[in-house]
């Protein structure tokens, strides 16, 4: 996301500042390489080999083995894991074609019709191009904070903290009312306001003011309400109103966050060859480029559309059914009567609110959104300093996390993922049940990385954490299926931002808590967090069997 959701440069609390890099809109932050931290063990005591083998995977004991005595490096580990994870996945997108073309579905490209593949490579070319732009600038939030001198002395790391709650908030207390200006102004206007939000969040890096400095991320978290909204917002308005089939969006999903990682990867190269030619803030100011790139595509390739108008629409289908005593939108009346009779930001905010009211739907995919990413941003905070520990007790002293190759290997798990998601949703099975697939998955996954925490199992540490990644690569496209299934386009932009009150609660929360939660506290939080998604999730599925429409 942006410098409020996804560029949290955390720190301290796990020995020393960590650096934030995104994923599909989420900030991935570790330890600056050489950072001691405060309170920090130098190095970590091993536990006994019984507690190791007990979460070691057959033939693992030999790779710990290997490690401690120093012929097999901890680079060297992750940069093959990162091989076989790349190489499996070119195996699933060969395997995947073939069996279309076996079957004769042909490719995405060619299951839909020259209308539909426009508004998809429209939607894509923009999405990319603002997703680089949110990925530059993730990897250097720390440390362009920490460069500043303010009243001739460094940002402390608890200014940068400051810096990165005063983000959050901005999000969390006016997300909702962004999200209505979305609905009511336009969702086109909405994306290029995005792109003048978040260039001034990126310029004012350059200053050495601290209100300047506050005052770009208050445009960051403007910024990241309109990210993760407008251009949803604006594909699903296009599609429903020119009569598009379900298919359209679970193939552009799919592919859009298929590619993200690919993005992600790029914009990592990018944003350190920057840096290190022109300093910390060269990676934002390059941010700007791809912002204006895609703020001119969507000036020329876009139309506009508004929450308005299909409030209008189904306030004129809802009436001659309640005509003839037809009940077949009977959910969507209350939303329809709810939009058209408000007006100004706070009716349109206070609609929103009754139309998640009067669809159970609607609340349970709000409670799989906030649990899930509230759970992804506990991870972020928490696994480099575990990943530390792991290392510290199966390698020798003065072993490196080489986070490159974990950030690399972490992509990886998120394409495969998002094939999964595809190949699934090629093959008719629904959101829903990906959904829950997925979350049991999920929970399982972080529950193992609990354990292995716990006991600085390495090997199991790094598999459930991979795991983890596949369900986050899964979870993006199934997520941006359901909301636009079941919420109503009229309120889209401010339910999507109602939705990130409590996910900012979550992560507010652990990160103030995080000094008493510990590594293993935070990962327990975050296992928990995913059971009550999945619970959500299961809910979600018993209504679209009983409207027929989950399977």
């Amino acid at each position: 996301m942006c410098v409020a959701l996804s560029a949290p440069g955390a720190v301290g609390a796990f020995g020393g500042p960590m650096l934030a890099v995104r994923a599909g809109g989420r900030a991935r932050s570790w330890p600056r390489a050489g950072s001691a931290g405060r309170g920090a063990p130098s190095r970590h005591v091993a536990p006994p080999a019984s507690s190791m083998s007990v979460l070691a995977l057959r033939g693992g004991q030999g790779v710990v083995e290997g490690l401690r005595s120093g012929s097999l490096t901890v680079g060297a580990l992750y940069q093959q894991s990162f091989w076989v994870l790349a190489l499996a996945c070119l195996v699933v997108q060969v395997v995947t074609r073939a069996r279309a073309r076996r079957d004769g579905a042909g490719s995405d490209a060619e299951q839909l019709g020259a209308a539909e593949l426009s508004l998809r490579n429209r939607f894509l070319a923009v999405f990319w191009l603002y997703k680089m732009a949110d990925w530059l600038q993730g990897p250097y939030f720390y440390d362009v904070y920490a460069s500043k001198l303010i009243g001739g002395l460094p940002v402390s790391a608890d200014g940068v903290a400051k810096l990165f709650l005063a983000g959050f908030a901005t999000t969390m207390l006016v997300g909702p009312f962004v999200g209505g200006l979305v609905d009511a102004l336009g969702r086109k206007k909405a994306s290029l306001a995005f792109a003048v939000a978040y260039a001034l969040g990126a310029l004012s890096t350059a200053a050495n003011s601290l209100p300047l400095l506050y005052a770009g991320r208050f445009f960051g978290g403007v910024g990241t309400s309109l990210l993760f909204s407008a251009p949803e917002a604006w594909l699903i308005g296009q599609s429903r109103s020119r009569g598009f089939g379900a298919k359209l969006l679970s193939q552009t999903f799919g592919l859009a966050y298929l590619g993200d990682s690919v993005v992600a990867m790029l914009a990592g190269q990018l944003a350190g060859k920057a840096a290190a030619r022109s300093g910390p803030v060269a990676p934002f100011v390059v941010s700007t480029a791809f912002l204006a790139a895609g703020a001119a595509l969507v000036a020329l390739t876009w139309r506009e559309n508004y929450g308005e108008q299909q409030t209008e629409q189904a306030t004129s289908q809802a009436e001659p059914a309640a005509k003839t005593g037809s009940t077949a939108d009977t959910r969507a009346r209350p939303a329809a009567a709810a939009g058209a009779a408000s007006s100004g930001l706070l009716g349109r905010v206070g609609a929103a609110c009754r139309a998640m009211a009067s669809d159970r739907r609607i609340m349970l995919v709000g409670c799989v959104q906030a649990a899930f990413e509230g759970a992804m941003y506990t991870f972020v905070l928490v696994w480099p300093p575990a990943l530390k520990a792991a290392v510290a007790a199966a390698a020798p002293a003065g072993a490196a996390v080489p986070f490159g190759a974990v950030f690399s290997c972490f992509m990886a798990c998120c394409m495969l993922g998002s094939s999964a998601f595809s190949s699934a949703a090629r093959a008719g099975v629904s959101a829903e049940r990906t959904a829950v697939v997925m979350l049991a998955l999920g929970c399982a996954a972080m529950g193992l990385a609990t354990a292995a925490a716990s006991r600085c199992a390495l090997l199991a540490l790094s598999l459930a954490l991979f795991a983890f990644e596949a369900c986050v690569g899964v979870y993006f496209p199934t997520i941006g299926t359901l909301r636009g299934k079941f919420l109503p386009d009229e309120h889209r932009g401010a339910i999507m931002n109602l939705f990130g009150i409590p996910l900012n609660l979550i992560v507010v929360t652990v990160f103030l808590s995080i000094g008493k939660l510990k590594t293993v506290g935070a990962l327990g939080c975050a296992t928990a967090a995913l059971g009550c998604a999945l619970l959500a999730a299961l809910g979600l599925q018993r209504e679209g069997r009983r409207d027929g429409a989950a399977f």
